[in-house]
């Protein structure tokens, strides 16, 4: 279905979005807000976390599925319904689709992380693994919808779901009445879309920040040209919001109403998430740790209360070890060293005495004693340690220059 400019503004109001909540009512939790001590502090005003990382399925997304799927006519929900998605949106469909009694199939790449192809499966929806990457899901999941008559449902790109994903701003206006900033995720547009159609009838004075991960920032050149613009390569580990063109229905929503696109480094993602884990004890993944990493990138930009939406939590796990590592790094709480000892009994049990000395913790060595590049009486020792900040890992790194070392790296 096409829309124009105008219809694409009046296909999703505040009614909309109303009757959305209504319908989720029983289905979608009220998820909580909050408070953040850390973030308020850096910001210099009231920071609040929207914690839809505890949805069911562990997003957003059911939102907008089961709005969607619900409004089919019967004749549609008899041939049932298909998606394609690396994860989220892949759940939300399942549990919408088996909550209504709608037979659904997902496409999924081959390489989607276990966790989340078991748990749509678990949710009811028959799962084939196709292509290396969304869009040869996506393509091959529009392929089906033509050859059997099933309702393809669109992550982003549709009133339906964008009405439902807007039900997140009502909740935050209901449990913050006083908001003055809401910081938001943005891939396709569709929860942006949603809170700001939702936000902005109750309260034009919200000022309402999208944030895209700066390898896949399609909506700064797409609003810079007054049309969606596709992005030929988007990388960034936030596949949440890995999305190369942003929707035609929530592009023209998101140029109306989101005040604001900025977008984050994969190391601010890295250093958010681990913020989220850390000072909140929550589990985020890096496209629902979008907003925090904005707060921190730029901490004077936003006014308070602040409320950052948290929009998923399923980050697989092996993702989660490499980011939290890297988050630590780009902290200076873990540091990476090479360097050449004499190698002679006791060599290396003096070189972690130099460490112990220096407070550092060791997390993995590699004793290197056989390489051309060695000479006959050395050896090449690489450690991964943990510190306590940027200073602490200078303290280290000259502590064992003082005991006669050479740092390589």
């Amino acid at each position: 279905m096409s829309y124009s400019t105008a219809d694409r503004l009046r296909t999703v109001t505040l009614d909309d979005v109303r009757g959305a909540h209504k319908m989720l009512s029983g289905v979608a939790r009220t998820t909580a807000l909050e408070g953040s001590r850390h973030l308020s502090a850096r910001v210099g005003a009231p920071v609040l976390l929207k914690c839809e990382n505890l949805q069911r399925t562990g997003s957003f997304k059911l939102r907008g599925a089961y709005v969607r799927i619900a409004g089919l006519l019967p004749e549609e929900r008899a041939a049932g319904v298909v998606a394609a998605s690396a994860g989220n949106h892949a759940q939300g469909v399942a549990l919408a689709s088996s909550l209504l009694g709608v037979r659904s199939t997902v496409f999924m790449p081959k390489g989607a992380p276990l966790p989340k192809i078991s748990a749509t499966r678990e949710y009811g929806a028959e799962v084939r693994l196709h292509g290396q990457v969304v869009d040869e899901s996506l393509a091959a999941a529009q392929k089906y919808a033509r050859e059997t008559g099933a309702v393809f449902i669109h992550p982003f790109d549709h009133p339906d779901i964008i009405a439902g994903q807007g039900t997140v701003g009502l909740e935050i206006l209901e449990q913050c009445p006083e908001v003055r900033t809401i910081v938001v995720g943005v891939g396709g547009g569709g929860l942006a879309a949603g809170i700001a159609v939702a936000v902005k009838a109750l309260r034009p004075d919200v000022r309402i920040v999208g944030v895209q991960a700066e390898g896949a920032a399609a909506y700064p050149p797409s609003l810079a040209a007054g049309r969606p613009v596709s992005l030929s390569h988007p990388v960034t580990m936030a596949d949440g919001i890995k999305v190369g063109r942003p929707g035609d229905v929530p592009f023209e929503l998101v140029g109306e109403l989101v005040d604001e696109v900025c977008t984050v480094t994969e190391d601010e993602l890295s250093a958010a998430l681990l913020l989220c884990l850390e000072r909140a004890k929550l589990a985020v993944e890096p496209a629902g740790a979008s907003p925090v990493a904005a707060l921190l990138s730029r901490p004077e930009a936003f006014e308070g209360p602040v409320v950052a939406v948290l929009s998923g939590g399923n980050v697989d796990p092996v993702l989660m070890e490499r980011v939290l590592r890297h988050g630590m790094a780009v902290q200076g709480r873990y540091l990476a060293v090479r360097l050449r000892l004499t190698d002679r009994p006791g060599a290396l049990a003096s070189l972690l005495g130099a460490l112990s000395v220096a407070d550092a913790n060791v997390l993995d060595v590699s004793h290197v004693r056989t390489d051309p590049r060695l000479g006959l009486t050395e050896a090449e020792v690489e450690l991964h340690l943990e510190t306590k900040g940027p200073a602490h890992c200078a303290e280290v790194q000259q502590a064992l220059r003082d005991a006669g070392y050479t740092v390589m790296g």
